[in-house]
């Protein structure tokens, strides 16, 4: 896949590089950590400038947030309600806790978009749960360019100062990616815990 996405980068130049960095956000697998380097790369032999790769990265970025987060609208609140009013009962989800969770995002989820948009894998998905929380369009786009201009910015300028030496970074990123994702394990397996205790307690 590293082959056919420089290949598809260079070959296109701009162009490329938003589409795919376009796709890699409405398809996770496809990692913006060899895209935005290797665009930097490309900035030390080809008539690319840093400002254009970051310029075109983000739109890119920015236009498959917004796909998502139209999936999100169309999995509304109203739809996960009837998915727990059916099936609720086995997994000891209640409408409350629907509430709740789109309270939640109603309240930190712009700040919530801003940070995750520097997560991998998460930086995509995040755009789903704040259309279904019907996130105010204007604040979603404001914060996904904002962490995603952020994101872009470093890996493209890391890219650049490696030059041929730039996929040195790629083992970097998985090991930030793995202390991400402990992390967010850890913060998940907490939330599960006091979920638990709250459901007995009510008991």
């Amino acid at each position: 896949m590293q082959n056919w996405i420089t290949d598809f980068m260079e070959q296109y130049g701009y162009i490329g590089i938003a589409l795919i960095i376009a796709l890699e956000n409405v398809f996770p697998p496809i990692p913006s950590e060899i895209i935005l380097p290797f665009g930097g790369f490309m900035t030390t032999y080809t008539s690319l400038t840093l400002p254009g790769v970051i310029i075109a990265a983000t739109i890119g970025s920015v236009f498959g947030a917004v796909i998502l987060y139209g999936i999100g609208l169309l999995i509304d609140v109203e739809r996960l309600e009837k998915i727990v009013e059916r099936w609720g009962h086995v997994l000891r989800i209640k409408k409350e806790d629907i509430h709740r969770v789109d309270a939640w995002f109603d309240k930190y989820g712009m700040w919530t978009v801003l940070f995750c948009r520097m997560v991998p894998l998460v930086r995509s998905l995040i755009s789903i749960p704040a259309g279904m929380s019907n996130m105010k369009f204007g604040l979603f786009l404001l914060f996904t360019t904002i962490g995603t201009l952020i994101w872009n910015v470093i890996l493209v300028c890391v890219g650049a100062a490696l030059g041929a030496s730039w996929e040195s970074i790629l083992h970097f990123m998985d090991v930030y990616s793995i202390v991400v994702y402990v992390i967010l394990a850890i913060i998940l397996i907490g939330c599960i815990i006091w979920w638990i205790r709250r459901s007995k307690k009510q008991k």
